[in-house]
């Protein structure tokens, strides 16, 4: 396949993972006081399932950090599982600058991701009495498959890290979705026009914040793991995976890989897409 129908491949399963309307939640509720320290929450509708306490989904967007995405574009994503008998939570957080020209904030983004993840047990409760806190998985779309692998690691981060946290997560697993798992290779190449080092506050900080947000430096977590990559994947190709997949081999813990064929980046949370299938079938395995 050429440079061009590729790209050109590209761009339509963009378009179609993002034309979908966005999916109003069930309920909505903050933890804590900026406007983008919230949680959608979306109850389980029927389908699939055991007809007991449904597991719950918690959701990270992707978007590259960066302020003009949103959790609202993988709304139909979230109501997709809804559909399938889980509950969801989709977890809003601070990203980078309003124009796009910075992706992240250095630390709000990693505060706002743990501090919603301490705070889901009991707003779940709250919101999806439905559901069973204490079958959870996390998942996260590209750079929401770091926060969701980040947020999975916690209590192995560096002593003093204020993120830390004394135990591991009650999860039943994440299912990373194309992630941007490991950043020094990331970086390396490029992933999204720089993202990873704007994430880490440029490259005069890279080195001493790598170990506090790199994945790939935060093994073994203990708990079972899934990346699901398209192997045509333009936007963060799927060496990145296979790196994080490596470090956590060398750590003693095996990670599984699904790779899809002639998939790219999008179609993982495009509810119209048969990759998207795939994506709930691996959540299944670990939340029933």
């Amino acid at each position: 396949m050429t440079d061009d129908v590729a790209a050109a491949r590209a761009a339509a399963e963009e378009k179609s993972a993002l034309s979908h309307a966005p999916v109003d939640p069930d309920a909505t509720a903050a933890y804590g006081g900026h406007p983008d320290q919230v949680i959608d929450f979306f109850a389980p509708r029927g389908e699939g399932g055991s007809g007991g306490p449904a597991p719950v989904v918690v959701v990270l967007h992707g978007g590259a950090w960066r302020a003009p995405y949103d959790r609202r574009h993988v709304s139909p994503f979230a109501a997709f599982l809804a559909r399938h008998g889980f509950a969801v939570a989709s977890v809003e957080y601070r990203r980078g600058t309003a124009d796009a020209s910075v992706a992240g904030r250095w630390p709000d983004t990693l505060d706002d991701v743990a501090a919603a993840l301490d705070a889901l047990p009991a707003l779940v409760r709250e919101k999806l009495p439905q559901a069973d806190p204490r079958r959870t998985v996390l998942t996260g779309h590209s750079a929401g498959g770091h926060l969701a692998l980040w947020g999975a690691a916690r209590h192995v981060l560096p002593a003093g890290s204020p993120w830390r946290s004394g135990a591991p997560a009650a999860l039943r697993g994440v299912v990373a979705l194309a992630p941007i798992a490991d950043l020094a290779v990331a970086d390396e190449l490029g992933v999204c026009d720089g993202a990873v080092r704007q994430l880490l506050g440029g490259v005069e900080h890279f080195a001493e914040r790598q170990p506090y947000a790199d994945p790939a430096l935060l093994l073994p977590t203990g708990i079972a793991t899934t990346v699901v990559q398209g192997r045509a994947d333009l936007d963060v190709p799927q060496a990145v995976a296979e790196s994080y997949a490596d470090a956590a081999a060398k750590a003693g813990e095996m990670v599984g890989v699904t790779l899809l064929e002639d998939v790219g980046h999008f179609p993982l949370i495009d509810p119209a897409a048969d990759a998207c299938a795939v994506v709930v079938e691996e959540i299944a395995q670990l939340a029933w």
